[in-house]
């Protein structure tokens, strides 16, 4: 091998390790956020007892809820990439669709233009095409 191909190699392998540690790092944020976001929903739970608005508090508590489970998502994806070393699209489609639906549980507490609604809607159903799509592709390659 000529000394620039290994030197080549050395620094595509510095590189690698770089992205290998960047990545743990961010699984280990997700982690922490997780956690914190989970006992989030279980303070939030617990205030439903003293809660005047029961439905405010319940929307409060499936909003904090739908928070950790994006945040599980994304951590997902991370640690998909640890097992495969590919990058899989799927969970972050999912953790869009979840962000969606959260958005869609505030459209009777907020104010929203139509075209917000619709926008909104319009973005669900291409995430749910796209993870049909992506899904079918991943079982194809897996086979």
């Amino acid at each position: 091998m000529t000394p620039t191909k290994s030197r080549a190699a050395k620094i595509i392998s510095a590189i690698s390790w770089v992205t290998l540690a960047i990545y743990l790092l961010i699984a280990a944020s997700l982690s922490l956020l997780a956690i914190f976001s989970f006992y989030d929903v279980i303070l939030q739970v617990a205030a439903l007892v003293h809660v005047d608005d029961m439905t405010q508090g319940m929307l409060e508590v499936l909003h904090a809820l739908l928070l950790t489970l994006i945040i599980v998502e994304i951590l997902e994806t991370v640690t998909a990439y640890f097992r495969t070393n590919r990058v899989l699209v799927t969970p972050i489609l999912i953790a869009g669709i979840t962000a969606m639906v959260r958005r869609v549980l505030t459209f009777g507490v907020e104010h929203l233009e139509p075209i917000d609604i619709g926008m909104t809607l319009v973005a669900i159903l291409v995430l749910t095409i796209a993870i049909v799509y992506i899904g079918k592709q991943e079982r194809a390659d897996s086979y």
